[in-house]
Order: structure tokens, then sequence, then C-alpha cells
């Protein structure tokens, strides 16, 4: 290590985030760089981001080294192909985004044009969600990681899924993890920021009794308040409640009731949504909604009133405001988690965003004089990330024919250009095309609009090339292959019981 070296790095805030982010620093620093982590015991986390999206397996795998069975044991975990959305577009609709692709594209044009030519000829197709493995899979409780028994092509040989796990028992089993490889924790409350007056870098936080931690390099993890990022730095906040509008949340846990189902549930109510994550020792639940027109008497009804088994605790209130941080990068800070900003958990995108900012800050590890053009493009990357996934997000809030106030103003709310120009590209042509390394791609995006009622005026020219009979031979064929692979696959539970399955004693 030469002078310039980082010697020091202090994660401010624990939680999912800040042992994340610890764990996977002290793996791949080297080992006379220290890692501290500083956290009090009286201050509570959020604790409800319990589902995931597949990334998260590469982040446990690679970046993480855990062992899966192990460490869904320990989280109580689940597995998760998708999210069913209910009541959305309107009460009564149901579909399915599940992780994947969407049939099978025999080229030039995407599977779903074939799928929109039989449709708009009258055909009895079926939605999309018929010809997507994990929907399928879904709707029979059934689940399989991948199996080696089968050709390279075939549906089951690379199953894309998640977790669903218990928040609380992934931070506590990361802290085990961590202060194996190394990681100093420092419990107690940070009262002070101490700074470098000639440039403003973080020099150390003081605690309550006095102590100071020093750093080069402190991550902030300290939830909504940005303790560093924020109330220290003064980096200011993007407001996107005009296009977000849920400002709200209420949580409880409740009794399993049943086998769990190895999917996210996200149900539409008059002023927001409620959420089902289904553990093995038992389901989460929240409602999601916006103040202006629902009470938090009303939301704690709504939510107590459709959940699947007996509340295990009172109803915790959670206030928030959409949007992200100006800057998720200030002179020697690094926001990570809630602290860097806040998207609703309507895709499940909060774990990931802690997990791309804690691997693209790996990427991009500075040395102590934090050179402005690191600091710039990781800035810029980490914008492009939350503006991609926000237009994801507002789509299922506008896309809508509900009739109540807060769907009507949802419905007609004006929309970022990008998602605009996405809406129009698909209602005229059926064609959605990624803007480079944005998160969600095709599959997502043309599940969610057709979902969403979304029905393209056309689809690509190129299909009309093939004769009709072989449209209809090829689409039969995707949605028959699927239903065998699915026929293959073990149920949920079964295959949590032979591989993964919870301790009783584990809470």
């Amino acid at each position: 290590m030469d002078g310039n070296s980082i010697r020091e790095v202090v994660v401010v805030g624990g939680g999912s985030a800040g042992w994340m982010a610890a764990s996977a620093l002290v793996r791949h620093l080297d080992r006379s760089c220290k890692v501290r982590l500083v956290e009090s015991d009286e201050i509570g986390i959020v604790g409800v981001g319990e589902a995931t999206v597949p990334h998260i397996r590469t982040f446990n795998a690679q970046a993480l080294g855990l062992d899966e069975a192990e460490f869904v044991r320990a989280t109580q975990g689940t597995f998760k192909l998708g999210i069913e959305f209910r009541d959305w577009a309107r009460i009564g609709d149901r579909y399915m985004h599940g992780f994947g692709t969407v049939g099978h594209d025999p080229g030039p044009a995407a599977f779903h044009h074939y799928w929109l030519r039989l449709l708009m000829a009258g055909k009895d197709v079926g939605d999309i969600g018929s010809y997507q493995l994990q929907t399928l899979a879904s709707r029979e409780d059934r689940f399989l990681p991948g199996a080696n028994d089968v050709p390279p092509t075939s549906p089951l040989a690379n199953v894309a899924y998640a977790y669903h796990f218990d928040a609380t028992l992934y931070a506590r089993y990361l802290r085990a993890f961590a202060e194996r490889l190394g990681v100093e924790r420092v419990e107690g409350k940070v009262v002070d920021v101490e700074r470098v007056p000639e440039t403003g870098f973080v020099s150390a936080v003081v605690m309550e009794d006095g102590r100071r931690v020093t750093g080069d390099l402190f991550i902030d993890c300290s939830g909504f308040r940005g303790l560093l990022i924020e109330q220290a730095l003064q980096t200011g906040y993007e407001d996107w409640s005009h296009w977000l509008p849920c400002d709200r949340a209420v949580a409880v846990p409740c009794d399993r009731v049943g086998d769990p189902t190895p999917y996210t549930r996200s149900t539409a109510r008059t002023a927001g949504w409620q959420w089902r994550i289904p553990l093995q020792h038992r389901t989460g639940n929240g409602m999601v909604y916006c103040s202006d027109f629902m009470s938090e008497d009303e939301a704690i009804g709504t939510l107590l009133g459709n959940l699947d088994g007996k509340p295990q605790a009172e109803p915790r209130p959670l206030r928030f405001v959409t949007g992200k941080r100006k800057q998720f990068w200030n002179r020697n800070v690094v926001a990570i988690g809630l602290a860097s900003g806040f998207m609703e958990p309507l895709e499940s995108t909060s774990l990931l965003l802690i997990q791309t900012g804690i691997l693209r800050l790996l990427d991009m590890f500075p040395h102590r004089d934090m050179d402005p053009g690191l600091v710039a493009r990781y800035n810029a990357r980490t914008h492009f990330e939350y503006d991609h996934i926000r237009d994801f997000l507002i789509l299922h809030y506008k896309a809508v024919e509900r009739d109540e106030p807060f769907w009507r103003r949802c419905r007609d709310m004006p929309i970022p250009d990008t998602l605009q120009a996405n809406l129009d590209l698909f209602r005229a042509t059926g064609r959605f095309y990624r803007d480079g390394e944005e998160f969600f791609a095709l599959q997502s995006w043309v599940q969610v609009m057709l979902g969403q009622r979304i029905v393209p005026h056309a689809y690509s020219p190129l299909v009309d090339r093939m004769p009709e009979e072989d449209v209809v031979r090829l689409v039969a064929s995707v949605r028959e292959t699927l239903q065998r692979c699915v026929q293959a696959m073990p149920k949920h539970q079964a295959f949590i019981d032979r591989h993964c399955r919870a301790p009783a004693t584990v809470s």
C-alpha cells in the first residue's frame, strides 16, 4: 500500500445494507485495510425488504461466497419465481411478472410478436403468462433451481429465481459472516461528524460516549436519516412523489397458513397496494399507500382485513419520500441503501440497489484523494440505474383503468418523457428496446405492459413471413414444452423440505 491507499473504511449503520457492504468490502479488500461498522442496538432497522430479484444470487455466491442452502435455512427463506399482481389495471385482473424469458424466440422477432399475431387473428392463445416457465410453475406452487440431466437448450437447464427471506435474520447472518472475516463492530450512537476544513471530507464520527471512529472512506447506511450524506454533507434530495405518490406504509407479520407460494404478491387497493411475502416461519405483509387519499387507520384496517393468518405484532408505520440523493457519492462518503434514496418495494428492487451500489463501489474503489472523475462516473451510473427503475415502477401506476380518486390521479398524471416514449412505441408496434444496461429487460416490460392492459396495435411485420399454421405450431409447441417442464418440477414446499428447511428454533 502506498501513502494514498485507503487504510480505514467505516460503515455507519447496520441492517441489510450495512452488513452487506461490510461483508463484501472485508472479503475483497487487502487485509491492511481495516473495515469497521458502527451501529446501535437502540436504533431499529426498517427490515421489510424481504423479497428480492435474481441478482441477489450472484451477490451472495460470488461477492460473498455464501452457501445457498445454509443461507436459506438461516434466514427462514423461501424461493421466488416472480411477482403476482392482482387488481391493478382493473379489479379482478391477475397477472405475473415472472423472472426469465417469455416463450422461445425463433428469430428475428421476439416471441410475443408471434403470440400477438395469433391473438389479433382471434385465436385462443391464452395470456402471455402461459408461455413463461416461472409463471406456469407459480400457478402450481412448483419450484426447481435447474436440472443437470437435461439438454442445455431445455427451459429447466437454467431457471431464473430469487429469494424471500427475513431481512433481520439476513443482517444477523451477515454480521456473523463479516465478523469472522475481520470486520470490527462498534456499538453506540453517532452524535457528531468531524470534517476536514480544507476538503470537507469526513474524518471521523463521534460516539455518544466520546469515542472517535476515524476513517478514509465512509459508507452511509444510516437509513432515511442520511446521517453523513445529508445531515453532515447536505447533499440534497430529488423528490419523485409527483410520479410515485405513495408516501406511507404499515407492515405486519402474520402466522403462516398453508405452504409458502414461490412468488411475491402485490394487490392494488383503493389508494395504494398490499404486499405478501411468504417465509418458512411466517408471512410478511404491508400496505403502501398515499396519505392524500387514505388515513393510517384506514391503511391498517385494510391490511389487517386481508391477512392470511393471525397478526404476530402491532402494525408498524413507516414514512418516506420517494426519490434519490442528488449525489450518491459526495467527497469521501458513499450512500448505500435507504440513505441513497427510496423507491417502494413494488418490484423488489430495494436490496438490488444495495448490492449494485456495493459492487459498483468495489469496481471503482478509490484512493484516499477520491478522484473526481471516478466519483462522477459512479454517480452517473447510479443515477442511470435509479431513473430507469423509477420509470418501470411508474408504469404500474400510470397504465390503469380503475376509477377511484387515487387511481384517476395516477392515470392522468404527467410522466417522464423516457417512459412515455416506451409506452407509445409498445402501443404502436409491440416493441420495447432496453436502454444500455438498464435493469429491467424486454421480458419484464412486455409482461407488465400486457398485464396492465397495454395491448399493441401491431406486431413485427417479419412475423407475417411465416405461414399462419407454422406460427400456430410454434406457439403451441412452446406452451406444451413449458407445461411438461413444470410437471417435472417438485412442489415448492417439498423442495424446501428436502434441501434447506430451517430449524424450528430459528426466530
